[in-house]
């Protein structure tokens, strides 16, 4: 773009605003467009590109973002003084935009150097895990990690012993949706393929009984699932002791595994956004979404999640549904979500964040449409449940929060072997057992925390690398990932505070 041409961005025919990609003082002419900004427009914020009288639905994607709470004159900047959130009619259409996928032929897919088990599932580290089924045994949980760090020296083939406690109380309701999530979250964490072994252990006195979530979850102790509660044990320092004798006779196993070549069909890749800005919707999000498309087309699985955040552009999903029943489940889990917001005083606008807002973004509308471009563009072929396992091939959805932690730990129960989380404000976290690669959405941001970040997909913004371009950069980083190149969360150390899960219901 010309030094004559202030960077300004059209994002579609039908659009009501431009996308400012550097910050526009007041009096700035914006060549070709006929304007002169009204007012100081921070970057990445919007720009009226005409009279919009008061009410008027502002469009921006070519969607509805909210409308307008008072006129605005052309050249303004258009943000949370003058743009509101507001209900509108959506058109489903469910499966009308549904399309045939062009696979890749088999002998030319991508591979990678995973770990092959037993199930047939494919793993992309190999830890062992310490899981708390309450909180009262978190602590004791990170006792046990400590003390076995020390025999990992003598088994070069294991990643690590991850300890994994949550806020879960004792309390709960048998039978509650909120139970149901814990039990899923743990059986879904007992069996993901990047555990060769796990340790379940409780307190004792807790309802997330071990007998019952065993049962519940058809779990059966062996050499490399154990269960203890603290209680039985004898105290924290006689549990310490049966953890460490137990990760002895697993370590000598999991120190079997070999990475070996496997068709990128095994990797399902959880996609989550956070901290995001007006940049996440034009770079990271959609080069994320042609990475998805990609690996879609190589036969593996992308899991679109934070259903809060697809809220206002869930009919950009629903269009692309395989069939009537998917369709309609998202737009019941829509539903779900309107109510259970209202029940808390409430509505889902309330979803951007501060963080969000000054990155250039206003309404639950805007965040959505461009948090859904993480999804790519094929059909939409399954809706899961939180922390059901994921078993379809494709890009499916799950129902999560968009609070990251909680969103990504119920993927990684689904079985998502790898995380890519965008960011655009600067989000500084990771996942454990599945590695997070992080997307910076600008290089500005990207530059101040390099440390955290993986790559930069702000080069598209800068003009230097197309969407689609960055799909593919992205795409080779999750082959890398995924065959034990650490990311930078992983040399962070982060991983062991992060594993929420979701609390639903009445905490007793």
């Amino acid at each position: 773009m010309s030094p004559s041409q202030p960077p300004v961005l059209l994002l579609h025919p039908y659009d009501d605003v431009l996308v400012a990609l550097a910050e526009l003082p007041a009096g700035t002419e914006l060549a070709g467009h006929g304007l002169v900004c009204g007012q100081d427009i921070p970057a990445g914020h919007k720009v009226a590109r005409r009279a919009l009288p008061q009410g008027h639905q502002v469009r921006k994607y070519g969607q509805i973002i909210g409308s307008a709470s008072e006129a605005v004159a052309a050249g303004d900047w258009v943000h949370t003084h003058n743009l509101a959130f507001g209900q509108f009619e959506r058109d489903l259409a469910i499966g009308q935009d549904v399309k045939p996928t062009e696979y890749v032929a088999g002998q030319e897919r991508a591979t990678f150097q995973g770990y092959l088990r037993p199930s047939g599932q494919a793993a992309t580290r190999n830890y062992l895990g310490v899981l708390a089924t309450v909180n009262c045994s978190a602590s004791v949980c990170h006792f046990i990690a400590q003390a076995a760090s020390e025999l990992l020296d003598d088994y070069p083939g294991v990643d690590g012993v991850v300890p994994l406690g949550h806020g879960f109380g004792c309390g709960g309701t048998t039978g509650s949706v909120g139970l149901s999530h814990l039990q899923r979250t743990m059986a879904g964490y007992a069996r993901h393929p990047n555990f060769a072994g796990v340790l379940l252990v409780g307190l004792g006195c807790e309802v997330n009984q071990l007998e019952l979530l065993m049962e519940n979850m058809d779990l059966s102790q062996g050499r490399l699932l154990r269960a203890m509660n603290i209680q039985q044990a004898g105290g924290t320092v006689k549990t310490v002791e049966w953890a460490v004798e137990a990760i002895k006779e697993m370590l000598p196993e999991a120190n079997k595994a070999r990475r070996q070549s496997l068709p990128a069909s095994h990797l399902k890749v959880g996609l989550e956004c956070g901290g995001s800005d007006a940049y996440s919707g034009l770079t990271a999000n959609p080069a994320l979404g042609a990475a998805m498309d990609r690996l879609v087309a190589h036969g593996g699985t992308a899991i679109l999640a934070e259903t809060p955040e697809v809220y206002g552009a869930e009919h950009l999903l629903t269009r692309r549904a395989v069939s009537q029943a998917v369709g309609q489940k998202l737009a019941e889990r829509i539903e779900w979500w309107e109510e259970y917001s209202s029940g808390h005083g409430a509505t889902l606008n309330v979803n951007p964040t501060p963080g969000n807002k000054a990155g250039g973004l206003t309404t639950i509308l805007e965040k959505s449409l461009g948090a859904v471009a993480k999804a790519g563009t094929t059909n939409l072929c399954q809706m899961y449940e939180y922390a059901d396992a994921v078993e379809q091939t494709g890009l499916v959805m799950m129902d999560t929060p968009g609070y990251d932690m909680v969103s990504i730990t119920g993927m990684v129960a689904g079985g998502a072997n790898l995380i890519c989380f965008t960011t655009g404000r600067g989000s500084v976290c990771g996942s454990r057992p599945a590695p997070t690669l992080k997307l910076a959405t600008n290089s500005a941001m990207f530059g101040r925390m390099a440390d955290d970040m993986d790559i930069n997909c702000g080069v598209i913004a800068d003009g230097e690398a197309t969407v689609d371009q960055m799909g593919q950069v992205i795409f080779e980083r999750i082959l890398a990932a995924a065959s034990g190149q650490p990311t930078k969360s992983e040399a962070l150390g982060f991983g062991d505070q992060e594993f929420v899960p979701w609390q639903v219901g009445a905490v007793l």
